[in-house]
């Protein structure tokens, strides 16, 4: 909070930081008193335009760098998705699923390290697409309960850790921040043209849903009660079809390799030379996805102020996200035999034509899907802010949120049901254009007919639990400084688990005859990807079958007698479940110097204490027994849960400072240190040993619960210009020096106190008999030949003759012999990056005209960048991108309206693909969006929406643009509705 300048003398200048000191020098001397600067705070307006003055006025007035967007009215949030608003700041891009707004990239920090708060608490994750991530899905909470999104760009002491790129707040409405009776209610039917894009048996049966809305805020009593409630329900029929590599790119192999996988001599066009670095595909899938969302959410807000200086607020919030999945698709697999193909040419090639050569006996696979998910949210929260004086100021915030995800299907989260015909010859991709084109000599589905082939049946659960709580203080210190403090207790649990059951019957897991023909639907590629350059080749195999995939499931099931083989399984066969214990204190010293050019600074300092607890469920190893040469299997008992502890502790100091230089010119500086806290996989507890053992040793994985979270140090400048009551410009450099990344690492360890045969009584024996630790076969031969019968000894038949001739059997550890060694892969702290950029911000109304643009671009840099002509694993930063956003408005009395384009710069979206080590990249991507309102009286209004209205299309590929990874069609869905205030 600002509080008024007094004259006073600069002789402790010093307490502010570098920053200010030189400055100060020149420029310390009294002044007059400045009025007071209004608070930080959700301002409730009533238009679009209001709404951008009151995120330029939450800009101005904040410490640190912060941007921000509010509500134009009471329940009328600019966006009907939060990630799309969040989009349009400066910094921030979005990562989209089912062509809604997902989840934040803010300054190239991933979602993994942005903190999501509501009304400044934690919040916990629960995601099947990601069931070890820390990321929040924006697409589970509506819009119509937001008051304001506040993004905080710069570490602050007093807000929690977690934020790396940023710190996103989400604010609700409460009744006594706009006293009295409010009410509305809201309706939208919403048109979404991609539903009608898909095949028969994956389309909903309507492509026009409904959203209600309502909410209802009022006080009592000289407002001395308040409640609200606030609810809305919204079902979206949509689907997208995407051509994609989606298994990957095998390899890269140098040009002189001739291993498995590589193209044969003399077979290509332009070949790859010795040198350069080529990827060959392992298949080419093209999927056809309908997909049915429900969304509701509610929240009831009490509010209670028994005397002038108590405020209380009790709150609950819930959300639920319902998801219903059906997929059809159709591709080839390549076997990696005889191949013609031609190339692009330089040091990293890749296919324009792949063509493997068959026997017309391979399989065209024709898979289905039919599965469901369920996500709900739930928040209760309680509030205290007492001032017992005008100086001194304390809060109390503690609450108990959780979200769950979890399958809600009888078919699982996810699954799989591949069919095929076995008559595939001569198959080729192009990838010479945008879409990748499949064709297939000798298909013939008459003699070959279709049938059911492998399945997997997956049952996934995610659930996030954060409990916590909040006490602060802040003290008014003479008449321009202030005192913050508070403390933090929080207890933050991650359970994710899954099961798969899985058929690999890929060659057929009963027969043709078992389907009647009836059951497979004729069906074309081609209409699909008609917005997709390439999509018109005529070389394009245009033919596939659909399924009922609840139909072609129970036949299977009977045909195989093996129905619960077709069901996912009810229990687990992987539990993770993490706990992080976390304290915090912090103080912050904040003062506005009466100087020439008038300065504010904030200093903090938050320390920080978290204990990871960390458990897992494992197959228990209770055994090794040696039986062949060099192969020493491990005999698995039942699954146990096994349990990791690790600690941390953290010092993060933050600085802010402002300087006035005109009375709407300010200079920003903030210095700071802030975590992001590792993937719950990265910490897993438990250790998974690999099954096979060898004579020197075994092998297995972990996480590592010691794990320190990444720490990023910032610095950030900003200029700032506020030339009209709306208009603004401003000018921003950041800089992040990020370490502690985590990377692969190995120890030595004992886990379980395995027995090995190898260097025990008898082994030990054989030796001394002139058998040697290399030949193995002659210390079996002795153990066997000598030790027939003794404990864990037991012979099989002989082998050979002669001198040829040798013993088989098996022989188990036993607790006399030596305790096995096993090299446990893990994870470390070990590396480390920079990345910095710049942000421009215009915002301008040209006048009473009522027209005006907003408009930001953001460029990020970092030298740590893939490099597409290396092989195997490296560490580059995703998410890497510059961005940019232009707003045209217009508003009077009666009409507003929105023409929106955002842009997004191509960027790394992860360092591996289906197959292995292999970079993916999203191509750039540039959508707009339109709004139009009318008001037809003050009471009732109309609204039209168009997102997505050029139907752009998303492209990722790997190390070339040819080199493709997927691309996806969606289309554009519009919005009509009506809002009526009483």
């Amino acid at each position: 909070m600002h509080y008024p300048k007094t004259r006073q003398k600069l002789m402790s200048l010093a307490v502010a930081g570098a920053c200010a000191a030189a400055a100060a020098q020149v420029l310390a001397q009294e002044a007059p008193a400045k009025a007071a600067e209004p608070e930080v705070q959700s301002v409730v307006v009533t238009g679009l335009r209001q709404s951008l003055l009151s995120s330029m006025n939450l800009k101005r007035n904040s410490d640190g760098i912060v941007d921000g967007i509010v509500a134009e009215d009471i329940g009328k949030f600019p966006d009907t998705n939060l990630a799309e608003s969040l989009q349009r700041i400066s910094g921030v891009s979005i990562d989209r699923s089912i062509g809604e707004g997902s989840k934040i990239t803010v300054r190239g920090v991933g979602p993994d390290f942005n903190l999501v708060l509501l009304n400044g608490r934690q919040m916990p994750t629960s995601n099947l697409g990601d069931l070890n991530g820390r990321a929040f899905d924006f697409a589970n909470l509506a819009s119509e309960a937001i008051a304001q999104l506040q993004v905080y760009k710069t570490s602050r002491a007093e807000t929690p850790t977690g934020g790396i790129g940023a710190t996103v707040n989400v604010m609700t409405a409460r009744p006594f921040d706009r006293p009295g009776m409010h009410s509305s209610v809201g309706v939208k039917g919403v048109y979404d043209s991609t539903n009608g894009n898909l095949p028969g048996d994956i389309k909903a049966s309507r492509s026009t849903t409904p959203e209600l809305s309502g909410l209802y805020s009022n006080t009592f009593d000289n407002n001395k009660f308040g409640v609200a409630l606030t609810g809305s329900y919204q079902e979206r029929n949509l689907g997208y079809n995407t051509a994609a590599v989606s298994n990957g790119w095998k390899g890269p192999f140098r040009g002189d390799d001739n291993s498995w996988g590589t193209i044969p001599k003399g077979s290509a066009t332009n070949p790859p030379g010795a040198s350069d670095l080529y990827s060959v595909p392992q298949n080419l899938n093209y999927n056809f996805n309908g997909v049915k969302r429900q969304r509701t959410n509610a929240q009831l807000t009490l509010q209670y102020k028994p005397v002038d200086k108590l405020v209380t607020t009790l709150d609950y919030t819930y959300s639920e996200n319902k998801i219903q999945t059906k997929r059809n698709d159709i591709s080839a697999w390549f076997n990696f035999g005889g191949s013609n193909s031609s190339w692009t040419g330089g040091p990293v090639q890749s296919p324009l034509i792949y063509k493997e050569l068959l026997d017309g006996t391979s399989d065209i696979a024709m898979g289905g899907a039919d599965f469901a998910t369920k996500t709900q949210n739930k928040s209760l929260g309680f509030n205290a802010v007492w001032k017992p004086t005008n100086d001194l100021r304390f809060e109390l915030d503690t609450h108990h949120s959780t979200a769950e995800s979890r399958a809600d299907s009888p078919f699982g989260s996810s699954n799989t049901l591949g069919t095929a015909s076995f008559s595939r010859g001569d198959t080729t991709a192009d990838f010479s254009h945008d879409f990748p084109v499949l064709s297939i000599a000798g298909a013939d589905f008459t003699k070959a007919p279709q049938q059911v082939t492998g399945s997997v049946f997956t049952n996934g659960y995610m659930k996030g639990e954060v409990d916590q709580t909040q006490v602060k203080g802040a003290w008014k210190v003479l008449e321009a400084s202030e005192l913050k403090f508070g403390a933090t207790v929080s207890e933050v649990k991650n359970r994710s688990a899954f099961s798969n059951q899985q058929r690999d019957t890929w060659s057929g897991a009963t027969k043709p005859s078992d389907y009647p023909s009836s059951v497979w639907h004729p069906e074309s590629v081609r209409q699909y990807f008609d917005h997709i350059d390439g999509s018109g080749s005529p070389s394009l195999f245009n033919q596939f079958y659909t399924f009922n995939f609840a139909q072609v499931r129970q036949l299977a099931a009977t045909a195989s007698g093996k129905p619960e083989l077709y069901l996912p399984k009810t229990t687990f066969d992987h539990d993770a479940r993490t706990t992080e214990k976390s304290n915090s204190a912090f103080v912050q010293f904040n003062t506005d110097w009466d100087t020439k050019l008038p300065i504010r600074t904030s200093v903090g300092l938050r320390y920080e204490t978290t204990d990871v607890t960390s458990t897992a469920l494992v197959p228990a190893a209770v055994g090794i027994s040696w039986v062949s040469q060099n192969e020493l299997p491990i005999t698995f008992g039942d699954p146990t849960f096994t349990t990791l502890t690790g600690k941390y502790h953290n010092l993060l100091p933050s600085f802010d400072s402002d300087i006035e230089l005109t009375p709407n010119q300010k200079l920003r500086l903030s210095l700071g240190e802030t975590i992001g806290r590792p993937r719950y996989d990265q910490i897993q507890g438990g250790t998974t040993l690999d099954s096979l053992v060898r004579a020197n040793g075994g092998t297995g994985s972990q996480g590592n619960p010691a794990l320190k979270p990444v720490k990023s140090k910032n610095l950030d400048l900003s200029y700032e210009w506020y030339y009209g009551k709306q208009n603004f410009f401003s000018l921003g450099y950041f800089r992040k020096n990020l370490e502690n990344y985590a990377g692969q690492s190995q120890f030595d360890a004992t886990p379980f106190n395995l027995h090995t045969p190898v260097g025990g009584k008898f082994w030990n024996e054989a030796l001394a008999s002139g058998c040697t630790t290399a030949d193995t076969t002659c210390i079996r031969d002795y153990i066997f030949r000598n030790h027939d019968g003794a404990p864990g000894v037991t012979r099989g038949p002989d082998t050979g003759t002669g001198d040829s001739k040798h013993t088989t059997g098996t022989i188990v550890g036993q607790p006399s012999d030596p305790v096995a060694n096993f090299k446990i892969n893990s994870f470390s702290n070990q590396k480390a990056a920079s990345l910095n950029g710049l942000e421009v911000n215009l915002q301008h109304m040209f006048g009473n005209s009522g027209f005006g643009v907003s408009t930001n671009y953001t460029y990020v840099h970092s030298g740590l960048k893939y490099d597409n002509a290396k092989l195997g694993e490296q560490f580059a930063l995703v998410g890497l991108s510059n961005s940019s956003n232009v707003v045209g408005i217009y508003e009077d009395k009666n009409f507003t309206a929105r023409l929106a384009y955002n842009w997004r710069g191509e960027f790394l979206s992860s360092t591996f693909d289906g197959s292995g080590p292999n970079p993916q990249y999203v191509e750039a991507y540039g959508q707009v969006d339109v709004s139009i309102g009318y008001n037809y009286n003050e009471k009732l209004s109309f609204q039209f929406e168009g997102i997505n209205v050029g139907n752009s299309i998303q492209r990722v590929h790997s190390r070339t643009k040819q080199q493709l990874e997927s691309v996806t069609q969606q289309g554009p869905r519009y919005m009509i509705g009506a809002r009526y205030k009483f």
